[in-house]
């Protein structure tokens, strides 16, 4: 199996079914409910997008350059940019488009709670939030430089390179808006949830085409997943998806931009809170 068939099939179908399905719901004027329509969806994934691949692609670069996966050269078509083959870079963008339509499903279908978390209360759950994540993420450093300075952890590299990247934007997710996407606990575990497990499923069968794959040594064969998906596989997804919900939770949240505007009394954050809000457009993406 190619990987551009892979990200066709796997992708390219679930993302013509629920545009399709979003675009049938809009027509009907089932549109997001009031409280997580601070912008217009399209514009918000677009932007994950963008994210997505600006922050993914020097770190997956470098998993490539250094062996830590690898892709079989007869199932890409060669276009190559540093070590990383262009289908690649699309996957980088198709799953965002994918992970967010079905979130905006979720959001469209889901009741929504209205109560909203004020004062003390929002501050200490961003608080202890932040600090578990951040204790994560110190573990996950640790064991990410012992790969490096032992090699009997090396099986282990994989996993400290995943945690080590993919937790330091879920900390100031958790510093600006913990208490906001436990208020959407339902549409943040789903829409993490459901791709996740989907993906893992379609990469276990990539990897048994031999599309790419994982290299043992920096992988822990003990954990496997029915013998054949390395468990970093399943992790790495989940990772991505909770970056890509939460993410989209937040800005779409009606409080974010209540928050986001408090910051503007730090005169270094002013001008991006300013191109923030002059982005932002509530005309039309509103519904009951």
């Amino acid at each position: 199996m190619t990987y551009f068939a892979f990200l066709a099939i796997f992708l390219g179908v679930p993302i013509a079914a629920l545009s399709l399905w979003t675009i049938a719901d809009y027509k009907r004027g089932k549109w997001n409910p009031r409280a997580l329509s601070a912008w217009r969806p399209w514009v918000v994934i677009v932007g994950l997008c963008a994210v997505a691949f600006v922050y993914t692609t020097p770190w997956d670069n470098y998993l490539v350059a250094s062996g830590v996966w690898y892709y079989d050269v007869d199932l890409v078509t060669g276009i190559v940019f540093g070590w990383v083959p262009i289908e690649e870079y699309t996957f980088f963008i198709l799953l965002p488009i994918m992970t967010g339509l079905f979130t905006l499903v979720l959001i469209r279908y889901l009741p929504i709670n209205a109560k909203r978390v004020e004062g003390p209360i929002s501050n200490q759950v961003r608080f202890w939030a932040t600090a578990i994540v951040s204790a994560v993420w110190v573990v996950c450093t640790g064991v990410l430089i012992l790969t490096f300075a032992d090699t009997s952890w090396q099986q282990w590299r994989y996993f400290g390179l995943l945690m080590s990247w993919a937790l330091l934007p879920v900390m100031l997710q958790t510093a600006f808006g913990a208490d906001i996407f436990l208020r959407h606990w339902r549409v943040v575990v789903l829409g993490i949830a459901v791709p996740s497990l989907y993906l893992s499923w379609a990469d276990s069968l990539a990897i048994t085409a031999g599309t790419w794959t994982i290299a043992p040594l920096y992988s822990v064969e003990a954990l496997k997943i029915g013998g054949v998906l390395p468990f970093e596989e399943a992790l790495f997804f989940t990772m991505v998806n909770v970056l890509v919900v939460i993410g989209m939770v937040l800005v779409l949240a009606e409080e974010s931009q209540e928050r986001a505007l408090s910051y503007r009394r730090f005169r270094v954050m002013r001008p991006v809170i300013d191109w923030i809000m002059r982005g932002s457009n509530h005309a039309g993406a509103t519904g009951d």
